[in-house]
């Protein structure tokens, strides 16, 4: 029997000397099984089964492929987190049926706002082909200059907003102006927005009742910014609170603080659905119905059947988005031309939760 490379680990030497080939065939075998005649490819197989041996070695195939079959996936929040998130799981759902069909590896990463101090960035090490940020990249990640470094293709889904970051959006400003014309439409004049956390991987208690328009150009990230907008052009005389998270938690709480102002708002648009389910619970917690005494609006279109009715929001193509995004990643990897930005279309769903004001 022959003998064995580094730490017992059979090597292609072993399977050609078996097989009796040279090296250069056998290694043929595992690169492009259709070029070695069938009875010496089942020879070859035979023997690389009989000694162990799994193919190639992924390091020494990506250094002279210079490629690693690897696409990096960042993440807003904890890898964990992420997974409890519905509007992630159907997105990174869609991206994984492309990059699965097209025989790459995912590696997840989850983003953050600032650097770790004193330890190695894995990114600078890892190989990976293509980064995407996947949910909610933001300009201010730290991540975004390592991937730059790398020299790689860089895809975001609903930012990073970069000239080397090849966008996928969905029309997020023309969805929330659908969406308060309706409320507009229905009566109110008293509205509230729980607006999205613009931290990445912190919970903390609510922002300030303050103006829908107050310090917009202090927002950096532009998903947030724009629905704000869209809200402020049709309720110039709204309020907003920023929730301390993303989850129905952070919503009930951001929208409690919404609801025990004086003179408070008969309508509650969330600018997702998470924070629109924990603005259903502040409401019963407070003894109002929905949406007889209060609306509640979300953004997303997310399935909630625990809801127990239909929600009024903005449904976006969550799992398509996904898909575009890793068609994209695949035609980059091909060196073809795609475009610089990609804007997906959203449907406004009336749902049951959106009604006139009381009284």
């Amino acid at each position: 029997m022959p003998g064995r490379g580094r730490q017992g680990r059979a090597t292609i030497a072993d399977v050609a000397a078996i097989a009796g080939v040279s090296t250069s065939t056998a290694s043929l075998v595992f690169r492009s099984q259709d070029r070695v005649a069938p009875g010496t490819r089942d020879r070859i197989l035979a023997a690389a089964e009989a000694v162990g041996y799994q193919g190639p070695h992924p390091v020494a195939s990506s250094l002279r492929s210079g490629r690693s079959g690897i696409v990096g996936i960042v993440i807003a929040e904890r890898v964990r987190q992420a997974f409890q998130n519905p509007v992630a799981v159907a997105t990174m759902d869609g991206l994984s049926d492309v990059l699965d069909g097209e025989g790459f590896g995912q590696l997840l990463l989850p983003g953050r706002a600032d650097p770790v101090m004193n330890r190695p960035e894995p990114l600078r090490m890892l190989p990976v082909d293509a980064v995407v940020f996947a949910t909610r990249g933001e300009e201010f990640d730290d991540l975004l200059p390592v991937v730059r470094a790398r020299g790689v293709p860089i895809v975001g889904i609903e930012g990073p907003h970069a000239p080397d970051v090849t966008l996928v959006e969905v029309d997020d400003v023309g969805g929330m102006t659908a969406m308060a014309e309706h409320v507009a439409a229905l009566g109110h004049r008293r509205v509230g927005v729980i607006m999205r956390t613009t931290r990445l991987g912190r919970s903390d208690a609510p922002g300030p009742t303050e103006p829908v328009g107050a310090r917009l150009g202090e927002i950096v990230n532009r998903t947030i910014r724009g629905r704000l907008e869209a809200v402020q052009r049709v309720f110039p005389g709204a309020v907003r609170v920023e929730a301390g998270g993303r989850d129905s938690a952070a919503g009930a709480a951001a929208a409690l603080r919404l609801l025990e102002i004086g003179d408070r708002p008969t309508a509650l648009l969330a600018q997702n659905d998470q924070l629109a389910a924990g603005a259903l619970g502040a409401a019963a917690q407070l003894g109002l119905r929905v949406p007889e005494d209060v609306t509640v609006t979300g953004f997303d279109g997310v399935e909630m059947p625990w809801l127990g009715r239909t929600l009024s929001t903005v449904r976006q193509p969550l799992h398509e988005r996904g898909r575009r995004a890793g068609e994209l990643v695949t035609a980059l990897l091909r060196g073809e031309e795609v475009p610089a930005h990609t804007m997906l279309p959203v449907e406004l769903v009336a749902g049951e939760t959106a009604g006139p004001p009381p009284g």
